[in-house]
């Protein structure tokens, strides 16, 4: 199988999209701080990505499917964080 430039150059967006929320996820974890990381962008972020979940589905598009499928567990695993080390 052999891939477009337009399907490689979705496959490098959506690798870069996905896992930039990589460093933001090892710093809260590490030191267990999320006051500055707003619950309410992650959240309009994880309906968008879900969305494109939605989207790559209807379309059969599985690059778009399975990057934003890994972008939505790794923005929950944020979301958790946030909600587990937020401030009583």
């Amino acid at each position: 199988m052999s891939l477009s430039g337009e399907e490689i150059l979705g496959l490098v967006a959506g690798v870069c999209t996905t896992i930039a929320v990589i460093p933001q996820i090892k710093k809260a974890w590490k030191t267990k701080k999320v006051r500055d990381v707003s619950p309410g962008m992650f959240g309009i972020l994880m309906l968008g990505v879900g969305l494109w979940v939605v989207y790559g589905i209807m379309q059969n598009d599985l690059p778009i499917i399975a990057t934003n499928g890994v972008s939505l567990g790794l923005n929950s695993v944020m979301m958790y964080l946030m909600i587990r080390y937020r401030e009583k």
